[in-house]
């Protein structure tokens, strides 16, 4: 039998069997060309979201946001408050209620597949036409998916 890593939260500190990081480590290497993003972000407390040069924006499987970074409101000119408990494709963001967006993750939740796709799109809901770099993820494992946003 295979011995699986212990994962415990103790003092800020993660520990398994071969490392031991704290969640600044995990939000100074978290960038959005990161290999493991999915799981990183999602270990970040909100705190450790605002600190973050892209903006972050979660949502669950019904497409609601449950997360949205200060980075991300900074950009767009929404409040977290503002935004969170409101539909992202429907409510918020209509301009990435399309094929390249929203129906990516349609098409991932429907198959139970995952998500990680990196495009190149402008954002026109309103704002100015604004260039952006943007990474989709998602995971069947995971109950929210995330939209990592570099603005040019």
């Amino acid at each position: 039998m295979t011995r699986q890593p212990v994962l415990l939260l103790r003092r800020g500190f993660f520990i398994c069997q071969r490392h031991a990081f704290t969640m600044q480590t995990l939000d100074s290497q978290l960038n959005l060309d990161c290999a493991d993003a999915l799981r990183r972000v999602e270990w970040l407390g909100d705190e450790a979201l605002d600190r973050l040069r892209f903006g972050v924006i979660g949502f669950d499987a019904t497409g609601v946001i449950r997360r949205y970074n200060a980075c991300e409101s900074s950009f767009s000119g929404l409040r977290p408050k503002n935004v969170i408990g409101r539909a992202l494709f429907t409510d918020v963001a209509q301009c990435m209620n399309n094929y390249l967006i929203a129906q990516r993750f349609q098409d991932a939740w429907a198959d139970c597949m995952a998500l990680d796709a990196t495009i190149d799109y402008v954002l026109t809901w309103r704002m100015r036409p604004t260039k952006v770099q943007m990474r989709l993820l998602c995971s069947p494992d995971r109950a929210m998916s995330y939209l990592l946003l570099r603005h040019h």
